[in-house]
């Protein structure tokens, strides 16, 4: 995959098992985001193609397909309701039947109350979940989620995480882009490790801690811990 004559992609292959949740790791940069913008041709890749099944991915198989961007698509004038219904239609659902699954995932989301309020009155956090909606609303085979859990504080990370983690155990296979390790260590089966470009680490969590350098090591502690360049405590 090149732009203006740089190459952003190369010389990489990977496959996602049916009914796997398979992350999609690496630094900012490392050519995550334009790997699946190519393969769905919202980028016209250089070279390359994606398989589903064994058959190369057309617009006209879209349904079948989930694919939730890093930047939200929403229309934000209009009302949280009026959009998730609209799009549920585009994706073969009837009125009614979108209204009602809307209600629902809204409720379960905490954002009941938020039926009627407009796009652009919700928080970042708050469009990432209508967004995550319109995303699963119609049960596609196929979920690809680019930083899904972006923004979210742990409570509400958790409760995204439930939700993908049912769409699996109904039979969805999830490509997930992440930069949490605990999303990672709890949801993926394998996983991939781009660096600039190229895939530097490809397999299980154990595989690919063996070929990066090494497993991880938990510590817990109490009390206050001074601020280190050395080390991380948010993680």
């Amino acid at each position: 995959m090149d732009f203006a004559g740089t190459t952003v992609i190369e010389d990489l292959s990977f496959d996602v098992r049916r009914g796997e949740t398979f992350g999609f790791l690496g630094s900012n940069g490392s050519g995550k985001t334009t790997t699946l913008r190519a393969l769905l041709g919202i980028y016209l890749p250089t070279a390359g193609v994606l398989h589903i099944e064994g058959r190369p991915f057309t617009p006209e198989a879209g349904s079948r397909l989930g694919y939730l961007p890093e930047e939200r698509g929403l229309y934000k004038k209009e009302s949280v309701l009026t959009v998730m219904t609209y799009l549920g239609q585009l994706k073969g659902l009837s009125k009614k039947a979108a209204v009602s699954w809307s209600l629902n995932y809204l409720e379960r989301v905490g954002l009941g109350d938020k039926a009627k309020a407009r796009i652009d009155k919700l928080s970042g956090g708050q469009q990432q979940k209508v967004q995550l909606g319109v995303t699963i609303m119609n049960d596609p085979e196929l979920l690809i989620l680019d930083e899904p859990t972006k923004g979210f504080d742990p409570v509400n990370r958790r409760l995204l995480m439930d939700i993908i983690e049912e769409k699996k155990r109904a039979g969805a296979t999830v490509l997930m882009v992440t930069h949490q390790m605990e999303e990672v260590e709890r949801l993926c089966d394998r996983v991939i490790l781009l660096k600039g470009g190229r895939a530097e680490a490809y397999g299980t969590i154990p595989e690919v801690q063996n070929q990066y350098g090494g497993t991880m090591i938990r510590i817990g502690y109490s009390g206050e811990i001074p601020e280190s360049p050395y080390y991380d405590i948010s993680l």
